[in-house]
């Protein structure tokens, strides 16, 4: 089924809505818009449509979701964004900050769940207990752990000298790369930081960060870099860079070291939780956005025999876990 086809469905809504609602026991079928880069099989996206199983909302029962929300590019953002608020979804989630501004420009009535880099920073929401607007959802720190990573990144690699950063135009703000370039010159680290926009980017990117004589990479927060991870971690390995990257988990797929919470708890156990207080007709401006509190150090110790690199004991005997 064609895009469109499937809008005119799920919102076309004037006519199929209201009579599916009053068939329905007990008499609605929520809508569920989405404005996503990662596909839907995603992991994180299993646990939160598990999640909302089991607080009451099945799809295809009482809950219809756009499955043409995910997988998408980012230039498509607007334009979905634009046919879900004609197809007067409830709630509309969105992951990274592309997506939510475009979310946001479409919409200031329909409730938007957004996880990205830093909610207030960016401008999405006044503050994070009380986000006014129609946007809330989590923030996850990325300014404070990205400079967080830095500093296991130079410890990782004793002696360093020269690092490389590879940020998301739409995502990293210039004073946040100009603090990361402060810390590491106060450690008499030079840092080279290596600005891109789209996929296609990524790999040049990696190729310049090797033929500057980086001894190491910083992957900074972004969700244009997670979807694209296994670009990254397949080119990393193969020029021999010690990385550090964003979530744990991509160290269990095959980096060197993740640090910072669990992507997949937090859209299971947090996004889920305010996605159905949202469905159910709380107002975004009454829930706060949230924070994670739990962050895990993961060290991939068989990634890096395989590119010829010893991570410090010391380092390691810190982390929450290491893969032999």
């Amino acid at each position: 089924m064609r895009r469109r086809e499937f809008i005119t469905l799920l919102g076309g809504a004037a006519a199929s809505w209201p009579l599916a609602a009053r068939a329905q026991e007990p008499g609605r079928i929520y809508r569920l818009g989405s404005v996503h880069a990662s596909p839907r099989d995603a992991p994180y996206h299993v646990a939160l449509f598990g999640e909302l199983r089991r607080l009451g909302f099945i799809e295809g029962q009482n809950l219809a979701v756009d499955g043409h929300g995910y997988g998408l590019r980012v230039e498509q953002f607007g334009e979905h964004a634009a046919e879900l608020v004609k197809a007067q979804v409830d709630v509309i989630t969105a992951g990274g900050d592309p997506a939510v501004r475009a979310a946001q420009r479409a919409t200031d009535q329909i409730p938007i769940l957004a996880l990205t880099d830093d909610m207030v920073g960016q401008g999405f929401v006044h503050s994070l207990a009380k986000p006014n607007g129609n946007t809330t959802g989590v923030t996850i720190l990325a300014s404070e752990l990205d400079g967080k990573r830095q500093e296991i990144l130079m410890e990782a690699v004793p002696g360093v000298h020269r690092i490389a950063a590879l940020a998301d135009t739409n995502v990293s703000r210039l004073s946040q790369l100009q603090a990361l370039e402060d810390a590491a010159r106060a450690r008499g680290v030079e840092l080279s930081i290596l600005r891109l926009t789209r996929p296609e980017e990524i790999a040049p990117a990696l190729d310049a960060a090797k033929a500057s004589r980086a001894e190491a990479l910083n992957v900074l927060a972004s969700a244009l870099f997670f979807n694209n991870r296994t670009i990254i971690l397949d080119r990393v390995a193969a020029l021999s860079l010690p990385a550090m990257y964003q979530w744990p988990e991509w160290a269990e797929e095959g980096g060197l070291i993740g640090y910072g919470p669990r992507v997949v708890q937090l859209f299971r156990d947090v996004l889920s939780r305010q996605l159905a207080a949202l469905l159910r007709g709380a107002k975004p401006a009454d829930i706060p956005v949230e924070q994670p509190t739990r962050f895990e150090l993961v060290i991939n110790l068989k990634a890096a025999k395989a590119i010829g690199h010893e991570v410090p004991a010391g380092l390691v005997l810190r982390a929450d876990k290491a893969i032999e």
